[in-house]
């Protein structure tokens, strides 16, 4: 018969080697302050721990030499390292959460209590595929640094000097329209299919574009491109592909400065995009007078020029219907 996992086994599967240091221990073997050791696991989403817990491994001590390394040799001061440390940790979070619930599922019938049986097997699952997560991990984090590093390089003029804090993008958001209806109707499973389908599809559509799925907020999606054109096809595509699975979107785009910070963006151009998607109807897409211009004489693009009125906060605009010809 099966045995129940331990909290213990799991953390020997995934982590590897048990914890048989202190926080001051694995900070003196490493070389780096304690002080900074502290804010290092705070940063990467771990609770402070007292001074007489053994919680750390030959792994963390490995790491923060690294992180020594990275400090006596690199461009990155403490302050930077912080930063990377912290989006490094939110991103595996959720990155850890979201892979957790789908092994779950995907082992699990999600009828009833699991047993012990059922834990069991969940472990011997993620023994056998955690190799291959670990290798696929690795190369698509470097394609998508790869990714960055060309988006950025498309949105700068390089006769100019980049200024990675402050790009000129064009900025999309779609929304479901009756989210909250639809949410009311439908039961939890069905709540967490229409949310899933909802971003998985906008998801297929801004990448096949070349965009950037910023970030998806359950019955909203933001995304970015590095030109109108290409953001008005991901619109227009996002229109056609959700329509078809079901529900409606309303789109909203804005082109003009953008602040990154955190893997987010920020500023006037954001904000005029979300305002725009508030106006926008159902199955519509609507643009500002910028990125309306860009486009204009397109082929595949028709544009409806609208009465001005005010957006909230951002006083009087123009919009535009932007539709396919």
């Amino acid at each position: 018969m099966a045995e129940r996992p331990t909290a213990e086994q799991i953390e020997r599967l995934f982590v590897g080697t048990p914890p048989h240091y202190t926080r001051g221990e694995v900070a003196e073997l490493a070389g780096v302050p304690q002080e900074l050791t502290e804010r290092i696991w705070r940063a990467l989403g771990f609770a402070t721990l007292a001074d007489d817990v053994v919680a750390f491994t030959d792994a963390d001590v490995e790491a923060l030499g690294r992180v020594r390394a990275m400090l006596q040799d690199g461009p990155l001061d403490e302050r930077a390292v912080i930063r990377m440390t912290r989006a490094i940790g939110q991103t595996t979070a959720r990155l850890a959460q979201w892979q957790a619930e789908i092994m779950v599922g995907a082992v699990l019938d999600g009828q009833g209590r699991p047993s012990d049986a059922d834990l069991a097997a969940v472990m011997e699952a993620s023994r056998r595929l955690l190799p291959d997560f670990e290798q696929v991990l690795v190369h698509v984090w470097r394609a998508q640094l790869a990714a960055a590093g060309t988006r950025l390089l498309a949105t700068t003029d390089l006769s100019e000097e980049i200024v990675p804090n402050r790009l000129t993008l064009a900025v999309g958001f779609a929304d479901l329209v009756s989210f909250t209806q639809l949410s009311r109707e439908l039961d939890e499973h069905g709540l967490a299919e229409l949310v899933e389908g909802f971003e998985s599809r906008a998801a297929d559509v801004v990448a096949s574009y070349g965009g950037r799925l910023v970030k998806t907020l359950g019955d909203e999606v933001l995304f970015t491109a590095s030109s109108p054109h290409t953001a008005a096809r991901i619109a227009l595509g996002l229109v056609e592909v959700i329509r078809a699975y079901g529900p409606e979107v309303r789109v909203g785009l804005a082109y003009g400065p953008v602040v990154p910070m955190m893997g987010d963006v920020f500023g006037t151009t954001v904000n005029l995009a979300a305002r725009l998607t508030a106006i926008a109807r159902p199955g519509t897409i609507i643009a500002d007078g910028e990125l309306a211009e860009a486009v204009e004489g397109a082929p595949e693009i028709a544009l409806h020029r609208m009465r001005r009125r005010p957006a909230r906060g951002l006083g009087m605009v123009q919009p535009y219907v932007l539709r396919r010809a």
